[in-house]
């Protein structure tokens, strides 16, 4: 005997019976939550407005180099990680070697530790060494180490989705190898890879908390050393959320954008 026979009901109207338990249920969980929880005293922990307010306009400059430090290292995962990707697909086998041993240390070591490397490790072994920038320049190499072999191995997955035949028909027309990466199967490839490229990007937004490590300054700190330190001196929470809702700010919006076009890529 089938379920409909049993129940009498449909497929249909068991899953809508199904959600609506689930709505149900979430709608008796927040109420709870929101019968017990202490509205008096979070609104003084988190919803300070006057603490809210005298963060701006100083909260910009960590914004702007939030952003600055995301799209630095981005910059710099992209410039490295393309051709680490070539080279990964190479059929000489050196190349190949060498960036499968790039990708597995700088995607198996902690972002954090990087950074720690290129901001204490480098100078120590190097004395006198100069990063262009300063503090910029560090986070574009810390960050963008970590980023440039995530990318590599998301381009190399692109450029292995590109149909063969169409590598086939441009070396029947002359080109070679390299031009035929270059100008017909790359553009595809990242074209292919851009949603994961975006949320790379969002992943960066994130890792960028980490640049207290290099001991920043009043003018480079970046949002979250920035809400920590208002947090330290207001002995109040609002700080952290203010800091959150700006990082929510850049995230959702390329969150938004990665699933549109993971969409888009899989209705082709």
């Amino acid at each position: 005997m089938t379920a409909q026979a049993k129940t009498g009901l449909t497929v249909r109207q068991r899953r809508r019976i199904a959600r609506a338990i689930q709505y149900l249920v979430a709608i008796a969980v927040l109420a709870l939550v929101a019968a017990f929880a202490d509205w008096g005293r979070i609104a003084e922990s988190f919803l300070r407005t006057d603490i809210a307010a005298a963060m701006f306009p100083d909260v910009w400059v960590a914004f702007g180099n939030t952003v600055a430090y995301t799209l630095l290292a981005f910059v710099f995962g992209m410039v490295v990680g393309v051709p680490v990707a070539l080279m990964r697909t190479s059929t000489f086998a050196p190349y190949r070697w060498f960036a499968t041993g790039y990708v597995e240390i700088f995607r198996g070591l902690p972002a954090l530790l990087v950074l720690f490397l290129v901001g204490f490790g480098v100078p120590q072994a190097f004395p006198g060494i100069q990063y262009p920038g300063g503090v910029y320049g560090q986070v574009a190499l810390g960050l963008g180490l970590t980023s440039s072999a995530y990318i590599a191995e998301s381009v190399r997955a692109g450029i292995q989705a590109v149909p063969r035949g169409q590598v086939e028909a441009a070396r029947s027309l002359g080109m070679s190898h390299t031009r035929t990466m270059i100008t017909v199967v790359l553009p595809q490839a990242i074209r292919i890879v851009i949603p994961p490229l975006t949320n790379e990007l969002v992943l960066l937004t994130k890792d960028s908390s980490l640049v207290f490590v290099l001991g920043v300054t009043s003018g480079t700190m970046e949002l979250t050393r920035f809400a920590r330190s208002e947090l330290t001196s207001t002995a109040n929470a609002t700080p952290l959320l203010v800091g959150g809702l700006l990082y929510l700010l850049l995230t959702v919006p390329l969150s938004t954008l990665a699933r549109r076009l993971e969409d888009k890529e899989g209705r082709k």
